[in-house]
């Protein structure tokens, strides 16, 4: 894959992501130097007009008394619906309580308004020959009308029919160009014009050459026709833009691949039919009963998939939407239909442009897994869209185990050698797909020109025993292969000569995925003429041999120092020839910048682009130029919320009980004096991950350096209330040798959360009775399992969008990869929604109502509610309307805001010490490091969120494979 590809669905992707974690990319530039794959499936719903506030159910047998609020910052706490509290007027406890009550949307204090609408940074693209950058200019929260626009829901896809591409789609507002000059400064900008207004940008794409650009364009308006893509070109020297096509009624099918550059004058698009006429109607009266049967007793398993196909009404919905005509289009507006109309997901040029690969999908689809396992064909065409062959034919993969490391049969990962013309490379299994069957070699790599000579076979490149991983390129001389296996965390780089039989391959890593100390860096890729990236081989003058660049983030006991390291490849030497500063500053390094010429790379001669920042200083980038590591600031983007410029940010370590080394970082507000000040209320958020080995639990991750980004519903925007926060404190899950971790999920959980609550007391910055706890996703199943079992630690928690019984996902969720039959007592003891009669403390849940992340339903929050009600539990359950798993819109967002600091002002901020005398005895109730049938739980906590299916990828690698 090749050319620098902005899409819009980095967005979704990071929107789920930055719900966890308190970084947000709205206030991080992002950078693509290169596009991810195309085909990614990114899920996201129908529903017909706004609703004018949240679903607010509350167990009303608990009536709390009224509190005194002392020492408060004013909160400001009004209905949108009451013009935003122009007045000025603070809220008090009562406004509180009766605002809780009513309906319509709230907003939270000022203090947090202000940080959730900080203008958004742009992203940043530069251009093949790096010598332009675009700044790609972003929207802060949509509306909630956005999110309310009618969609489909089918095979695991989210549709807006009325622009026939994925629902939610973010989108750019205008585009920027600056010329990098000479001296590493920028010049004016030269703004894209000639678009209409109110346009929303999308799928941005350099040419080849650096000439031009392809994105589409959309208007939203009544008459429907204006909402449907279209695909717009710029010249980049002029910045005139201008519609590809010379019809106006050409229209993007942008459900799954949407346009491809063929070549530097010349785009592959997916358009709807001409013949496509109106969506089918669904049929008043059916045809008959939905039957599912498994008559032929095949053993199929399958994970808690949301949005599926429900019957034929739905099958011809989606082939209504996906189905595509594939049209070449060249800019001196000549048109060419190319192919039949089909789904078609992916569109892969090869790098000397002759041929493509086309990818599709067809019948027979399922009603029990999404599309992405639907019969797929992968084809070989010319440029000019003449069929040469079929590769593979793939059937319908619905029992593909739930086991991790588990894939489809048959050919995967099917690509184009980078540093070839036109060269397949694939995968093919050996175990039958299923990762529990032993054999070697378990994956066999294959390679293949694009067209065969007579009876030509495919030539076996590389066998092995773990799980392919994917290919970093070079040359006929040198290529890495990556190999892993989930079950050991181990994970291999072999080094091979593609052209070379003589040459055997050789390891050259063998380390433990969880063991970051041990990372040696990844190889930079630079680009080639022909626009992919290959390995970065470099060398020195006066020096014959050949050295990697290898770039790594550095994981130390001391927090995360990223390094360039020149690395022998025969002699495994290495030398660092640049890493960040440890005092102050945390520096990384993005991409090569002296990569524009063909021919060797000298380490002199050497440009890379960093991002660098501090705990006080937004990100910035910069080129740094060798001999002399001159470093020059190409951006000066403004601190995205001043008012907390000069927050106090530690990166702390402690220990839980059994030994293992913890960490978390502490943020404490400005001008915030301990000894002065005294405790101050705070807030814990947290999320679990699983380990093999207690070392690599206890190893230290991320940087004390790092700036602190502030997503719109991160608990960092409490810094802004005088509360403590800390973040992200590890959670480690262990399960050693044959020890499943699960198993031991409470104790290790309670112990850990122990550890963290005694560390800020020790420090005096939190009160013991005023800690708070919360997360989302498996952070919310975190946070009710430790109201359950740790009642003492914590005055309250707040759960966003968790799962709570996991009998509703009995196939295995996070990385537990037993089902409920197999496992049953954890499965069944793990559930909060078990030990719903031993929550005690106030607990907050959020959700979205359009949730479709696989496990998080819905109806896991409703069901927690009324079990929690059902004990006379303090509890509070907010649905979001049109909200899926991350809360999208400015309403949800400041409603969800302003729920949370109702309940931290309620049921934290004033809690009285004396909860501190009933401290034993909470002790007692909560078993703490035991282990019985009525208080276990156990979970699959293993760092991988409950929506990995949505992963991300800003820069990705070549060698990460698409299984």
């Amino acid at each position: 894959m090749r050319l620098t590809n902005v899409h819009h669905r980095y967005a979704l992707r990071l929107s789920l992501f930055y719900h966890h974690f308190s970084i947000h990319p709205l206030t991080k530039p992002v950078i693509s130097l290169k596009p991810p794959k195309s085909s990614s499936i990114i899920k996201a719903h129908s529903r017909t007009e706004i609703r004018n506030s949240p679903i607010v159910i509350v167990n009303p047998a608990i009536k709390s008394t009224a509190m005194r609020f002392h020492n408060l910052v004013p909160v400001n706490a009004v209905s949108l619906e009451d013009g935003g509290g122009s007045n000025g007027a603070s809220a008090t406890p009562d406004h509180y309580e009766d605002s809780s009550l009513s309906n319509g949307y709230h907003l939270p204090p000022q203090e947090i308004i202000d940080i959730v609408d900080a203008p958004p940074l742009p992203a940043l693209s530069f251009s093949p020959h790096r010598d332009k950058i675009l700044f790609l200019k972003r929207r802060s929260l949509p509306p909630l009308s956005e999110l309310a626009r009618p969609e489909e829901k089918l095979a695991g896809v989210r549709i807006d029919g009325k622009c026939n591409c994925r629902s939610r789609m973010s989108y750019y507002t205008g585009i920027g160009i600056y010329q990098l000059m000479g001296d590493c400064t920028l010049g004016p900008e030269k703004e894209i014009h000639g678009l209409p207004d109110g346009a929303k940008i999308n799928f941005v794409t350099w040419s080849n050459d650096g000439r031009h650009l392809s994105f589409s364009v959309r208007i939203d308006e009544e008459d429907g026709i204006s909402s449907m893509l279209g695909v717009w070109v710029a010249d980049v020297e002029t910045g005139k833009a201008r519609p590809l096509f010379e019809s106006s009624n050409v229209f993007l099918n942008a459900v799954f691949d949407n346009f491809v550059w063929v070549n530097n004058s010349t785009l592959l698009v997916c358009t709807i039919p001409f013949s496509r006429g109106a969506p089918p109607k669904k049929p008043l009266v059916p045809a008959g009963p939905k039957i599912l049967s498994n008559e032929q007793k095949d053993t199929i398993q399958a994970r808690t998939y949301q949005d599926l196909l429900k019957d034929e009404y739905d099958e011809s919905l989606f082939e209504y939407y996906a189905t595509s005509q594939l049209v070449l289009v060249s800019l001196d507006g000549t048109e060419k239909l190319v192919g039949p109309p089909a789904i078609y997901t992916s569109l892969d040029p090869s790098p000397d442009e002759k041929y493509i690969l086309i990818t599709s999908i067809h019948r027979p689809y399922s009603f029990i897994v999404p599309c992405g396992r639907f019969p797929k064909k992968v084809d070989v065409w010319t440029a000019d869209g003449k069929f040469v062959r079929e590769l593979c034919d793939l059937p319908l993969a619905e029992d593909i185990p739930i086991t991790h490391n588990s894939v489809r049969r048959g050919m995967r990962s099917i690509d184009w050698r980078a540093d070839k013309p036109s060269t397949l490379v694939w995968v093919e299994t050996q175990d039958d797909g299923d990762a529990k069957v032993e054999v070697s070699p378990r994956d066999i790599v294959y390679t293949q020109p694009a067209e065969l000579l007579a009876s030509e076979q495919p030539a076996v490149l590389h066998k092995l025993d773990l799980r392919y991983g994917g290919i970093s390129w070079c040359d006929d001389s040198l290529a890495l292969i990556y190999e892993s296996w989930y079950k050991t965390r181990k994970i291999r780089t072999w080094v091979i000569s593609p052209g070379s039989k003589n040459l055997n391959p050789r390891i050259l890593f063998d380390r433990s995925s969880e063991d970051v100390y041990s990372d040696p860096g990844s190889p930079m890729l630079r680009r080639t003429p022909a626009g992919t990236y290959v390995i970065a081989t470099m060398r020195k003058e006066g020096d014959q041999g050949t050295y990697l660049l290898l770039n790594g983030s550095g994981a130390t006991p001391q927090g995360n120092i990223p390094f360039l390291d020149l690395f022998d490849l025969n002699t495994g030497n290495k030398e660092r020839i640049w890493e960040s500063d440890k005092e102050k500053y945390y520096e990384t390094v993005v991409a090569l910048m002296s990569d524009q010429t063909e021919g060797e790379l000298y380490v002199d001669q050497l440009k890379v682009l960093t991002s660098k920042e501090s705990k006080t200083e937004n990100t910035q980038y910069f080129i740094l130029s060798w001999p002399g590591k001159k470093a020059c600031q190409i951006t000066n983007f403004p601190h995205p919320y001043p008012q907390l410029s000069s927050l106090k940010k530690e990166m702390i370590r402690y220990e839980r009980k059994d030994g293992v080394q913890l960490t978390a970082t502490l943020y404490l507000p400005p001008d915030y004096d301990p000894a002065r000040d005294g405790p101050l209320p705070c807030l814990v958020w947290s999320y679990p991950g699983e380990f093999k080995s207690k070392d690599a639990a206890g190893q230290v991750r991320g940087s004390p350096n790092e700036f602190a980004g502030i997503g719109p519903t991160s608990p960092l925007l409490w810094l802004a209330r005088r509360f403590a926060i800390l973040s992200g404190p590890t959670i480690p899950i262990i399960g050693e040798g044959n020890e499943e971790a699960n198993d031991r999920y409470v104790e290790q959980l309670v112990g850990s959360a122990e550890a963290a609550v005694e560390e800020v007391i020790g420090r005096g910055v939190a009160h013991r009775s005023k800690i708070a706890i919360g997360g989302h996703s498996y952070g919310a199943f975190m946070t009710a399992n430790l109201l359950a079992h740790a009642p003492h630690l914590f005055c309250c928690g707040i759960a966003r969008s968790g799962a709570y019984n996991r009998t509703l996902t009995p196939f295995g969720f996070q990385n537990e990869d037993r089902t409920l039959w197999e496992a049953t007592s954890t499965y069944v003891e793990m559930s909060p929604f078990m030990s719903a009669n031993k929550i005690k403390k106030p607990i907050l849940l959020i959700h979205g109502e359009e949730d479709n992340n696989s496990g998080t339903l819905t109806m896991q929050s409703d069901r927690f509610f009324n079990a929690l009600k059902g004990h006379g539990a303090l509890c509070r359950l907010v649905i979001l309307p049109f909200e899926s798993h991350g809360y999208a819109a400015r309403e949800s967002v400041l409603h969800v805001l302003w729920e949370t600091d109702r309940w931290l002002q309620k049921y934290c901020v004033p809690n009285s010490s004396d909860a501190s005398e009933n401290l034993d005895a909470h002790k007692d109730d909560a078993s703490i490091g035991t282990v019985d049938a009525d208080s276990k739980a156990v979970s699959a906590a293993g760092g991988v969120p409950e929506w990995a299916d949505d992963k991300i990828d800003i820069f990705p690698s070549p060698c990460r494979s698409s299984l």
